[in-house]
Formats: C-alpha cells, sequence, structure tokens
C-alpha cells in the first residue's frame, strides 16, 4: 500500500474485541484510535480543521496556527503542520504529560504552558489573546469547530457502520471537545435507532452531570465546561469515574488484553464496566482507545 504523505493514513482504525476484563460473555469492542499515525483519535480533526480553513482561505503559507489543547489535539496539529508548513503555537495546562509536550516540540510546534488551576479555561483565554496580538494567526477552536464533528460524521462513524452492520446496542466513549461523541452518535443513531449513548466525565469534574468543574488527573476529558460541539441532546446518560477506576482499567487493560492505552481510554473501560451492571451482558458494547498508553508514562502511580 502506497501513500503521498503521511496524512494519507488517518482513519480506517481497526476494532478491537476486548476478552478478558469483563469476563467471557461479553460483548464489548474497543475502536483502536491509536492506530492512527500521530497515536490518537484527534489527528483526525487536526487534519479537517486545518483543510477546511484551507479552503475557506483562512490559512495561507505565512499563517501562524494558535490552539489550546490538553494534549492529543496539540500533537495532530504539529503533525499536519510539519507536513504543510505552518509554525504552530500550542496553549496547554501545565498539569499535561511531560511525553506530549516533548512530541510536539520534536515535530516543531512552539507551545505555551498555563496554570494548572486555570484547567482548559486558562488555555483557550491565553489562546485567544495570542491569536490577538500574533499577525495572520489563526485558531482551529476545537471546541467549537463544525469541522471537528463533521469529519467523525464522515470517517469514524461510518467506519463503525461498516464493520458492525448489525448494529451495536450502546456507544460508551469519553467528552474532550464533544466532537466525536456528536459526530458519531448522530450518524449511528440513523443506522441503528436503539441505540444508547452514554458520556464519559471525570467523577471530580462531573460538569455534563451538572456539577462544579474542578482540577482532576484523567487527562483528554473533562475540560470544565460544556463545549459546543457536544450536543447534549444525544445523550441517553453520563457515567462519572474516579482517577482510581480509570487507572485500575488502563493498568488491566495492558496486562490483560495487551492493549496499552492512555488514561482516558482506561476511564471509558471502567464506565463500561459499570454499565455491564445494568444491562444485558452480551449486549454489543463499543468504546474508544484514543491514544496509547507510551504517553503517559511520567504519570505517578499509573504504571508503577
Amino acid at each position: 500500500m502506497l501513500h503521498n504523505n503521511i496524512l494519507e493514513t488517518i482513519g480506517n482504525t481497526p476494532h478491537v474485541k476486548i476478552n478478558k476484563l469483563f469476563g467471557p460473555d461479553t460483548n464489548v469492542w474497543v475502536k483502536l484510535e491509536r492506530a492512527n499515525p500521530g497515536a490518537s483519535i484527534k489527528d483526525r480533526i487536526a487534519l479537517s480543521m486545518i483543510e477546511d480553513a484551507e479552503q475557506k482561505g483562512l490559512l495561507q503559507k505565512d499563517s501562524t496556527i494558535i490552539e489550546a489543547t490538553s494534549g492529543n489535539t496539540g500533537i495532530g496539529l504539529a503533525m499536519v503542520a510539519a507536513v504543510k508548513g505552518y509554525r504552530l503555537i500550542l496553549v496547554m495546562p501545565e498539569s499535561m504529560s511531560v511525553e506530549r509536550r516533548r512530541l510536539m516540540s520534536i515535530y516543531g510546534a512552539e507551545f505555551v504552558l498555563t496554570p494548572r488551576e486555570k484547567g482548559m479555561k486558562g488555555a483557550l483565554e491565553k489562546a485567544q489573546e495570542l491569536t490577538t496580538e500574533i499577525p495572520q494567526a489563526w485558531s482551529p477552536l476545537q471546541f467549537d469547530n463544525p469541522a471537528n464533528i463533521d469529519i467523525h460524521k464522515t470517517t469514524t462513524a461510518q467506519e463503525i457502520v461498516k464493520a458492525f452492520p448489525n448494529g451495536i446496542d450502546y456507544l460508551i466513549t469519553g467528552v474532550g471537545t464533544g466532537g466525536h461523541i456528536t459526530g458519531c452518535a448522530e450518524i449511528l443513531k440513523q443506522h441503528f435507532p436503539n441505540l444508547k449513548v452514554f458520556a464519559v466525565e471525570p467523577e471530580a469534574s462531573p460538569v455534563i452531570s451538572g456539577g462544579a468543574p474542578s482540577p482532576h488527573p484523567i487527562q483528554g476529558i473533562g475540560a470544565g465546561f460544556i463545549p459546543t460541539n457536544l450536543h447534549t441532546g444525544i445523550l441517553d446518560g453520563v457515567i462519572q469515574v474516579s482517577k482510581d477506576e480509570a487507572f485500575e482499567y488502563t493498568q488491566r487493560a495492558a496486562k490483560e488484553e495487551g492493549i496499552l492505552l492512555g488514561i482516558s481510554s482506561g476511564a471509558s473501560l471502567a464506565a463500561v464496566a459499570k454499565k455491564l451492571k445494568e444491562i444485558p451482558s452480551d449486549a454489543k458494547i463499543l468504546t474508544f482507545c484514543y491514544d496509547t498508553g507510551e504517553r503517559y508514562l511520567s504519570i505517578e502511580g499509573l504504571f508503577e
């Protein structure tokens, strides 16, 4: 198989059955987004938002891209910017893992850190400030950009429909920007009308459930606000997950399934475990492996 550049390898990720974590009679599947070339689901939106801006004339050769990110979108943007030749400045909370920061800089991106206690809101404010200060700057605004949702409608959801022609019963997945859960759910519910969709969020920052935002260690989900790209009307419920539960299933996925995944993916598996107590054990459930666990080796207590 030949490709003109690395960006052509984004998408068409595999779906892998979980065989041991939940017992032999369960029917749980993971969409392995770590198989993308930048090793996360965010490769999809990085490419789609930049190409959408190019088509609209918002990006030129000497433009600077500025984005607030918890990490994976930044890595995806850095990969795309490297191929296309754009300057990229990424703004992220200082609580994000060292591995993510290193990867961004290896791709050639610059980055700015904001106080951890301000969460993603602080990063967004700083990114907006930089966008107004730097000439010919453009920000993808991943939490609001409709190209985020659209790429999941046209690629991710279509891949799921193709892989599961007889449908799935439950989609249980985390919320970062809201793009993948919204894009996938809106398409999948058209194909599978009985599908139930559950969002996963940190117990310590249960904003979707109506609670107060707070700093938490489950990187990649729980931004501390409800993003524009999360269409809450597609949700059938929300499952809250604690740090300990997320860490446990991140560890167990590696040791029992041979899948090294990140903390937010562990949180989604923990949410599946909770939901399995309430539904028929043979219900067909799909969740996501958003990225690789190699991005979190420095996180205290995770893989020790």
